[in-house]
This record gives structure tokens, C-alpha cells and sequence, in this order.
């Protein structure tokens, strides 16, 4: 008789388990490398063990058994999300499993920096913040030159990071805590790279550290010397003399016989400045011991020289390579590769003998080419393999002697891409833009997919119809498709360069803001022709049709707070709704349902409207919303799945909602942050596929979430759903601050300070004169207006979203001045 109650209870259990072991598996969607990869570091103590740096997207870890690069600092969270830009890396020569990156971006955090340490192969990592003694910039000029930090051959806890700003750093004590060594005349430099390597002699290790020492600056002869020498531990150093003229060093490696090889440009590289041509270069041999200086340069060659590796059974034997050098290279140009048999008295072009790409599945790259080579290192176990870094990823070959060397592109696990925009087409492939290299359509995230074509690079803009048969994307022209992204048509005319683009529901008009601008146009024949669109003057605009409306658009004025809504297909924008300013300007359209809108609000949380923007309700269980996006409805609903990068209950990251906000779960954890939605702030679900999710980030590509059933990585969390009150928040600071001033006139800076907890999404402020003063030129930003009243916007993507303590700034040349006092800041960004 019990028999019923006994197996509804069993099963009721069973289902419980069931839902309390969902998990998650993420990754990057695969792509492509697609990024510059500044780096490669293969440990000389252990065979397969290799380390790869990127400026933007972290660092990985080769995994030999699965030919695959693993990723290292996905675990960092939003706020530091600057620490993806690897500066420098080092392996301890003793021990493979010890690994310390030096990583910051200037324009990220507030240009906070930190030196990452671990003792197990970079699976887990210690953070040691070194912003106050100096400031790292992995994405800055030089960034290919190195290693700039070193762990000592003879004592593992001693190491030596070169700096930037501020010269030669050691430690004591694995990385713990650093001082400054006094003893090298070298702070900065000219081009802000400082110094450019730091190279340790094993040869000198006698029971303890290293007692010699080369230290290379990042600057030309004739502005003082760039090679500097220690023989007794960093106690004293003293320039070494000789060398060439009109160069600076960029790599080096030394010989068990005291021969130093050097490689040298005109530059820091990877590219040239106005400063620097990057345009020359040559190959040097010092002898440590006799002092005596040897030019060994290719023949032929008087370009820029990068890489320089030694194999380490056979000292004679080098490798070295160009940068930013424009030869034949296949059927493309780029950079040369040369490898000497006679320590460097001849040398073979390997690429100019016999060279050959093979794609490894990322087809797109064969239209490309080895650029960039400031990094080329053998296999310390295997002479004949070598690995080189170039601007769009990897390559290795497994035989650098072959007639023809062939070249893999293996970056399978790295993902560097820009991504700015990507769209689920129901029941067909899933679509994406990025940066430099146009974008993809692919059946699965995680297969790589076909590059869009037409090539126009860098593409900043997507939209879709409702149905996904139509397709449109901007960079510097604009393209569609009527084939969900099968091939590509240009349009005939464009108005300006990248931006935003929207479909209607049918595909028949398009919307396109250009970057940068407050005006947006519309085509009713994909770009023929095209008129103003009356009543959005916002300044990069991201209107969004809604899904099931052809006539209807949306688009959401952060900087005043409101919704601005077209039912005339997109010919005029009037305002409805009003929302909380500061928010993201992408706003997601619900599939499907007409009227039906989401809005992130950053601190303000999460708006939904139902009547087409006429009046919004918040999600009281949300606390902040970075962005926002829909997905396949659940199995047994009715309702998209919402997804959203934000705070409910305390708990923030991806959340998943399969009840309009009602309850959410989150979806990723601690280990899976990828630094959060990057600067295309995006979040989007997957319309074929129930629980797959697409999020941006800033340098890892793209990366997805999607359900793992038992076998996932990331379990599934419940969080606290229930309506809270949120805290106050402090007020930002905004500040007019004069940097340089004279009789009539200065320069200042417009500062806003985030002092909330949150992200601040776009920003506008304003200043009015006490006198007719003039403004005369701007920075960092955009400056509207007539005296006496400006507005400065946010133009550049680095600083548009102020995340968390940190500070931007837009600086500006002011004329007729004389008052007393100077003029308050005002706008949303500041309340």
C-alpha cells in the first residue's frame, strides 16, 4: 500500500539530484587565434612544457597530449581585467611547474598591475599587486621584445623584472615582494618601453644566483647606452661598449661560451610610430669574455630583427627573425625566418627556401601570414621543431631543415579575436564580427567556422531579421546577406565607417549609426541610398528592431535616461518610456514577442518592458546588469531564456533565468570570469540550443556556456531570487582640473571617478563658464557645444565603460579664461 508514496518520493529525489548536478562546460567558441600572441617560452627543464603570452588575452599552456593550448587566467574577474595583458613571462629553469607572469594595461583598472605566480604549471595562480612600485603595459610598444622577467637559474626565489618607467626590479623571494635595483642608471625612456630584456648567465651559477647579468634598454645609442653588464649579481653594472649605431636591442640569448646574440631594430616595435621607423635592423654577436663585437647579420637583409633562440645541443646553432618586415611569404607578405649552422657566419632563409601553411582546421588563416615574428624559439628537446609568434597567433613547424618548412597554425585552445557582435540564426549557424578579421558563420562554437566573405577586416556591427535570413554588418563598408551569412553583397554607399547596424523584423530597412556619430541613416534597399533618421541625435546610437514589428525600433539614450522608440519603420525616433541613466545602449528584443524589451542599467539594475517602451518595470531581485540577452526557451516553456551578466542576491557573473527574472541560477563560477563582457559588453543565448549562452570579453574572443548535463566543469548554483533592497551608493566624483595654465588661457582635464560598485556604461558630462571662454582642441574624448556651455562624451572604446575606482579622463585647451574658480561638472555619470 506504501508502495506508490515510496517510488514518488525516489523519484522526486532522483529529479532533485538531477538538478542539483546540472553543469556547465565553457570555452572560447573556436575561431582562430586572431590576436597578437607577443610571446612563446618553452621550459628548458621539461620536455612538452611551453608557455605562450599574448598583450591582450592572457597566457596558455601547451597541453602536449591533446595538442592544445590551455588558458591560464580565465579566473580573473571584472575590475581586473587589465591582468589579461601579459607583459613579460617567465619560466624558473629549474623547475617547469613554476611559472610568473608580469601583467597590467595602462588603459584598463586604472592601469593597476600585478605579477602572477604558481607552482603548478599556472593551474592555480598567486596575485601579488605591484601598481604602486611600477606600472606594466602588456599591450604596449616592445611588447614582443623580452624576456623582461627572469627567475634565476642558480636561486629559484630570486627574480629580476625589467619595467617601463621605472628600471630593474628584484625579488627575494619568488615574486612576494620586489625592490628597486638602484645600481642600473635606467629608469625610462623615450618610447615608454624601458627596459626591453633582461638576460641571466647560467654559466655563472656557483652554489647561489647568477653574478652576470645583461640588462638591454629599450632606446638608440645616442640617447644613451642600451646594453648594460653586471658581473657580481647586481651590485654594480656598467655599460658595455661597442655594438651598433641607430639601434636598440630587442632579444637575446646566450652561449654556454659566453657568445651573447642579440637581435636589433629602429624601434620598440611590433609597428611603427611616429617616433620610431621600425624600419631597420641587424643580428650581433658579443663576446662576454674578449669584449669583441661581430656583426652577423643575414646577407641582404636591413630590416628589423626580432626572435633569437640557441638550441641547446649544439651551441652554433641558431635561429632568428624578422618584424615587421614585408616580404614574400607564399602568397601573401610578411616576415623571414633564418636559422645558421655556424653561429650566425651563414644563414639559410627557411621561408625564401621553401615555405607552406598548414591551417589546422582555421582555414581563414591561409590568406594571411607570419607577421610580427618578434619571438622564434627551438624546442630545447628537439632542435629541428620551432615555435614563432605572429600578429594573428602561432605557428610551429616540426621540421625547420625541410626543403619546404611548413608551418602549422597551431593555436587551438588561444583565442584572441575582438568580438563585437554575434547573432543565434534559428535553425541555422551561429553568427559573429570581430575585429581585423571580419567574423565567422559556424555550425558549432566549437568547430571552426567559415570567415565572412566579402574581407573588409575589422567589423563592428551585426543585425539580423527576425528569421535570420537576412543579415547585414559595418566596418569600413557595409555588407548583406540574404543567405544568413552563406555570401556577401556590398552596398553601394555608406555614410561612415563602422558602428551600429539594425534590420527590421523583415530585413527590409536598415538603420546604421558610423562611429563616433549623432546621426543615424536608413536604407530601404541594403545601402542603394539612404536618409537621415529624424529624432536620435545620440552619439553612437545601437537601435534595435523589434523582433516581430517590421515598422518598429528601439534605442536606448544612456546619457539622458530614456527610451526612443520608431513605429514608422525607422524614418522618426520619439522618446517614451523614461529609464535610469548610465546604462548599456544594447538593449535585447525579446523572439518572438512583440513589444517586449530588456534593458541593463549597470547599477540600476535590470528594466523590462512589455508596451514597446511606453513604461518599464524593474526586476527587483537584480542589483546590477552589465548586459543582457535571450536564448531557446527552456523544454516545457513559453518564454525565451534570459541571460544576464550581473548581481542578484549578492552573487554576481552569468546568470540564467528560464522565468522572465522571477528566479535565476548562475551559470559560470569563480574560474570561468574571462575578466566579464569586455568592451562589447554582449551577452547573447543561443536560439537552437536551450542553455547556451555567448558572451564578449576583452581579450579571450568569445567565449559560450553551455549545458554539460553531469560531465561539466561548472556546477550549477542556485542564488537568493528574493526582491532586496539595494545599498546606497556613493555619488561619483566629477572634476574640472586645470594641469597647466597662463595669462588667458590653460589646459584641464574633465575627470570622472566611479565610486560605485558598478560599472559605469557610457557617460556624458557638462560645464558651463562664468565668461565666453573657447575651447580649441580635445583628447581622449568628444567636445560639443558653444561657449559657454561643452559637453564632453565618451568616443574611445578603451574609455567609454568606467569600471569600479576608476578614473577617465578627457583633457582640452581653453582660451579667454580668467575666472576665479572653475566651472562644476554635471551629468548622469556623476550622480
Amino acid at each position: 500500500m506504501t508502495l506508490k508514496p515510496m517510488c514518488a518520493l525516489l523519484a522526486a529525489a532522483l529529479l532533485m539530484s538531477t538538478a542539483q548536478a546540472e553543469t556547465y562546460k565553457w570555452d572560447a567558441v573556436a575561431m582562430g587565434g586572431g590576436g597578437f600572441v607577443s610571446g612563446v617560452i618553452p621550459s628548458k627543464s621539461e620536455r612538452g612544457v611551453v608557455y605562450a603570452r599574448t598583450d591582450v588575452g592572457g597566457a596558455y599552456r601547451w597541453d602536449q597530449n591533446r595538442a592544445r593550448w590551455v588558458a591560464l587566467t580565465d579566473w580573473l574577474p571584472e575590475g581586473r581585467d587589465g591582468l589579461m595583458g601579459v607583459e613579460s613571462l617567465a619560466v624558473d629553469p629549474n623547475n617547469a611547474a613554476n611559472v610568473y607572469l608580469m601583467t597590467g594595461t595602462s588603459y584598463f583598472n586604472n592601469g593597476k598591475s600585478a605579477i602572477l605566480r604558481s607552482s603548478d604549471y599556472g593551474q592555480t595562480f598567486d596575485l601579488v599587486d605591484i601598481t604602486s612600485q611600477f606600472k606594466v603595459h602588456g599591450n604596449g610598444m616592445g611588447r614582443q621584445n623580452g624576456e623582461k622577467l627572469q627567475v634565476d637559474p642558480g636561486a629559484s626565489n630570486v627574480l629580476y623584472a625589467g619595467t617601463r618607467r621605472d628600471g630593474l626590479f628584484k625579488s627575494a623571494d619568488s615574486g612576494a615582494t620586489w625592490s628597486r635595483v638602484a645600481s642600473l642608471p635606467v629608469t625610462s625612456t623615450p618610447n615608454d618601453n624601458g627596459i626591453s630584456l633582461v638576460l641571466l648567465d647560467p654559466t655563472s651559477v656557483d652554489g647561489g644566483p647568477a653574478q652576470r647579468i645583461f640588462v638591454g634598454v629599450s632606446r638608440l645609442d645616442s640617447v644613451g647606452p642600451n646594453l648594460y653588464f653586471s658581473y657580481d649579481g647586481g651590485e654594480t653594472f656598467e655599460p658595455v661598449e661597442g655594438g651598433p649605431t641607430g639601434l636598440m636591442p630587442q632579444r637575446a640569448v646566450m652561449s654556454p661560451e659566453g657568445k651573447l646574440y642579440i637581435t636589433y631594430a629602429n624601434g620598440a616595435g611590433p609597428h611603427p610610430t611616429t617616433l620610431e621607423a621600425m624600419n631597420a635592423g641587424q643580428v650581433w654577436e658579443y663576446d662576454a669574455a674578449g669584449g669583441n663585437w661581430t656583426n652577423i647579420t643575414p646577407a641582404g637583409m636591413s630590416g628589423p630583427f626580432g626572435g633569437i633562440s640557441i638550441d641547446p645541443a649544439d651551441p652554433l646553432h641558431l635561429v632568428a627573425s624578422t618584424t615587421n618586415v614585408w616580404y614574400p611569404q607564399g602568397g601573401n607578405y610578411g616576415d623571414r625566418i633564418f636559422t645558421s649552422r655556424d653561429a650566425g657566419r651563414t644563414w639559410v632563409d627557411v621561408i625564401g627556401r621553401g615555405f607552406a601553411i598548414d591551417p589546422k582546421g582555421a582555414n581563414w588563416i591561409n590568406g594571411e601570414s607570419i607577421h610580427w615574428a618578434g619571438s622564434v624559439e627551438f624546442d630545447p628537446f628537439d632542435s629541428k621543431s620551432a615555435w614563432v609568434v605572429s600578429g594573428n597567433g602561432l605557428f610551429r613547424t616540426t621540421n625547420i631543415d625541410a626543403p619546404t618548412t611548413t608551418w602549422g597554425f597551431d593555436v587551438a585552445g588561444i583565442e584572441e579575436s575582438v568580438p563585437f557582435a554575434a547573432i543565434s540564426v534559428p535553425n541555422g549557424p551561429l553568427v559573429s564580427v570581430i575585429g581585423d578579421f571580419d567574423g565567422f558563420t559556424q555550425a558549432s562554437p566549437a568547430q571552426y567556422g567559415a570567415r565572412h566573405n566579402l574581407h573588409m577586416g575589422t567589423t563592428t556591427g551585426l543585425a539580423a531579421s527576425a528569421d535570420g535570413s537576412v543579415l547585414a554588418r559595418v566596418g569600413n563598408a557595409i555588407q548583406y546577406s540574404t543567405n544568413s551569412g552563406a555570401s556577401w553583397t556590398k552596398a553601394a554607399v555608406i555614410n561612415g565607417n563602422f558602428g551600429k547596424v539594425a534590420l527590421s523584423a523583415d530585413g527590409q530597412i536598415l538603420l546604421h549609426t558610423p562611429s563616433g556619430s549623432t546621426t543615424t541613416y536608413r536604407s530601404a534597399n541594403f545601402g542603394a541610398s539612404w536618409t537621415t533618421v529624424t529624432g536620435l541625435s545620440v552619439r553612437d546610437a545601437q537601435p534595435v528592431a523589434d523582433a516581430v514589428n517590421p515598422l518598429r525600433f528601439y534605442a536606448y539614450d544612456n546619457a539622458n535616461g530614456r527610451m526612443l522608440v520608431s513605429n514608422d519603420g525607422g524614418v522618426s525616433f520619439s522618446a517614451q518610456g523614461a529609464l535610469t541613466a548610465g546604462g548599456s545602449k544594447l538593449i535585447a528584443a525579446t523572439p518572438g514577442v512583440e513589444g517586449d524589451v530588456w534593458a541593463c542599467l549597470s547599477g540600476g539594475g535590470l528594466a523590462h518592458t512589455t508596451d514597446s517602451g511606453a513604461t518599464f518595470g524593474k526586476i527587483g531581485n537584480v542589483t546590477a546588469c552589465g548586459a543582457v540577452g535571450l536564448g531557446k526557451a527552456a523544454p516545457g516553456a513559453n518564454y525565451p531564456t534570459l541571460y544576464m551578466w550581473g548581481t542578484v542576491g549578492g552573487v554576481r557573473g552569468m546568470l540564467r533565468s528560464i522565468d522572465k527574472g522571477v528566479t535565476w541560477v548562475r551559470i559560470n563560477d569563480d574560474a570561468h570570469q574571462y575578466g566579464g563582457p569586455g568592451n562589447s559588453q554582449f551577452v547573447t543565448g543561443d536560439m537552437n540550443t536551450y542553455g547556451t549562452v555567448y558572451m564578449s570579453s576583452v581579450g579571450r574572443g568569445m567565449v559560450y556556456g553551455s549545458t554539460a548535463g553531469n560531465d561539466g566543469d561548472v556546477t550549477v548554483s542556485t542564488v537568493n531570487s528574493s526582491v532586496v533592497t539595494a545599498p546606497a551608493q556613493p555619488a561619483n566624483k566629477c572634476e574640472y582640473v586645470i594641469t597647466a595654465s597662463w595669462q588667458g588661457g590653460h589646459i584641464a582635464d574633465i575627470r570622472i571617478t566611479n565610486n560605485r560598485s558598478t560599472t559605469v556604461n557610457g557617460w556624458s558630462v557638462s560645464w558651463t563658464y562664468s565668461e565666453n571662454s573657447t575651447i580649441s582642441g580635445w583628447w581622449n574624448g568628444g567636445i560639443s557645444g558653444t561657449s559657454p556651455t561643452f559637453t564632453a562624451t565618451a568616443t574611445e572604446s578603451w574609455n567609454t565603460n568606467i569600471a569600479p575606482g576608476a578614473t577617465v579622463s578627457v583633457g582640452m585647451v581653453v582660451g579667454n579664461y580668467n575666472a576665479a574658480t572653475v566651472p562644476a561638472v554635471t551629468g548622469a555619470a556623476c550622480n
